[in-house]
């Protein structure tokens, strides 16, 4: 797998300082409190001229619009249940996106990526995503704002929350967290991925087989098509297995393995090889048209409903999970 961020970029150190970049937890334990701690987040960046975004799944989201009455106009409001499907993709195309478009002074974004409905095997993704957020901006001139429902999250959750933002709202005030440690948080989401016994296999590059890019494709295409993928969703497959193989020949060591399997009505495909990727945000770097370096990672974000990634010395593998149930027409845009 590349080493190099996708975009080009020197990713920030964890020691830099902070700067101007906030990232508090809004804990709430009620709609109520939900909009006295966000409504006049919002109406504060208004007043003041700043870029507001709000990314929150979607009772939550309506909920801020009836709120705003006219001034969600002003506002860019998005669905996280949609745009954070993959909680590997909500640096790149949600905030970044927005605070790219915006550089010219603070902006401002709420941002909901852990909700009730987040399922276990979700979880770690979002926790290393809150985690991640706070090495992505260091030093930029933005506030995150990151709502948690604290009675119906389980407990833990919300206890990671204080290890993943520096300060802590709730309807008693702020305070710094004296639990904050994203980079410890990261690391311990680096966990092994083992795939299921004597599920279907192939390896490609050295010698394995000849044109093994369009052998691997070809396996993890027949595999799916018989797991019940179909159309645009199959295609992102393709797509996505093909970059990851790529990623193996050029960065991996020459070769990899291809695993593919069902689980819970989604199609998984693991790729595993002997690179080790030592940029933390590689794949949610927004990539240029004209940048130069890889766009495998970032390409396996947009278009899988859900990524993991264990990498170390010894190699890696990313994990990519595609929903059989999901229509077509939600794909992400090409």
């Amino acid at each position: 797998m590349t080493i190099q961020p996708d975009s080009g970029e020197t990713p920030p150190s964890w020691d830099s300082p902070a700067g101007p970049f906030e990232h508090p937890a809004l804990f709430y334990r009620e709609a109520d409190d939900y909009l006295a701690g966000t409504l006049p987040f919002i109406r504060e960046g208004l007043n003041a001229g700043e870029p507001v975004a709000v990314a929150v799944p979607g009772e939550n989201l309506r909920l801020i619009r009836e709120g705003l009455g006219a001034q969600a106009a002003g506002v860019k409001l998005l669905d996280m249940n949609e745009a954070g499907r993959n909680p590997g993709r909500i640096i790149s195309t949600v905030l970044r996106d927005f605070a790219d478009r915006h550089s010219g002074g603070r902006v401002r974004i709420i941002g909901e990526p852990v909700w009730p409905g987040r399922s276990p095997m979700e979880y770690p993704a979002c926790l290393q995503h809150e985690a991640l957020i706070n090495l992505a901006f260091s030093g930029r001139d933005v506030t995150i704002l990151c709502p948690y429902d604290v009675v119906r999250l389980d407990p833990e959750r919300v206890k990671d929350a204080e290890r993943t933002h520096p300060v802590l709202v709730d309807t008693s005030g702020s305070r710094a967290s004296d639990a904050y440690a994203p980079e410890q948080v990261v690391q311990e989401c680096n966990l092994p991925l083992s795939a299921p016994p004597g599920v279907p296999r192939m390896s490609y590059g050295d010698g394995f087989c000849s044109d093994p890019l369009a052998r691997a494709r070809a396996f993890a295409v027949e595999h799916a098509t018989r797991m019940g993928l179909r159309g645009d969703r199959l295609e992102d497959l393709r797509l996505v297995v093909n970059e990851l193989a790529a990623n193996s020949l050029d960065h991996g060591g020459g070769s990899g393995t291809l695993r593919i399997w069902a689980e819970d009505g989604r199609v998984v495909c693991a790729v595993s090889d002997g690179g080790h990727i030592t940029d933390p945000l590689a794949g949610r770097h927004p990539v240029g048209l004209r940048a130069l370096g890889s766009r495998g990672l970032l390409i396996t974000h947009l278009l899988g409903d859900l990524v993991r990634t264990h990498t170390d010395v010894q190699g890696t593998t990313i994990r990519v999970y595609f929903d059989v149930t999901r229509p077509d027409d939600a794909s992400p845009d090409h």
